[in-house]
């Protein structure tokens, strides 16, 4: 592979990196000023940071997948390590996701969520989830990133 194909790939995944780190926090930010409501009141405030929070929560599920996931799956990673770490995290992670689609599909109410009484426990085993993924996801960017 030539030097200037193998900068290109680097900088490919540099900036897959760098896109879902970016949904990462933004999710974390809306995550921190949720909690930060507590306690849970069915008012258009706590509704508006809510329903921001799922599309976020969404987008950075989705932005994980299409670049990390999609990306080692497409034989486009072939560092031997990168591949098992993912093979062996990813039913986990699928499983993470179907979490955090469950809780979307809760607290996602453009209508407004007139229930919130479980919300406080929900967000408790979301974050619980969201840092296991967070930890698998920088143990597969960490081995993506040394050469």
């Amino acid at each position: 592979m030539s030097v200037e194909r193998l900068e290109e790939r680097r900088q490919t995944v540099r900036n897959k990196f760098h896109t879902l780190l970016e949904t990462r926090t933004e999710t974390l930010a809306l995550f921190s000023a949720l909690v930060g409501m507590r306690p849970f009141k069915p008012e258009t405030e706590v509704q508006l940071v809510l329903q921001e929070f799922c599309e976020s929560l969404v987008d950075y599920s989705a932005s994980a997948h299409f670049q990390l996931y999609s990306y080692i799956e497409s034989d486009s990673e072939q560092r031997v390590t990168v591949r098992e770490l993912s093979e062996q995290d990813y039913p986990r992670i699928a499983e993470i996701t179907r979490l955090i689609l469950r809780f979307s599909e809760k607290y996602d109410c453009e209508s407004g969520c007139d229930d919130l009484s479980e919300l406080d426990p929900d967000l408790a085993e979301l974050g619980e989830a969201l840092a296991e993924r967070i930890q698998f996801e920088d143990k597969i960017i960490q081995a993506m990133s040394t050469r």
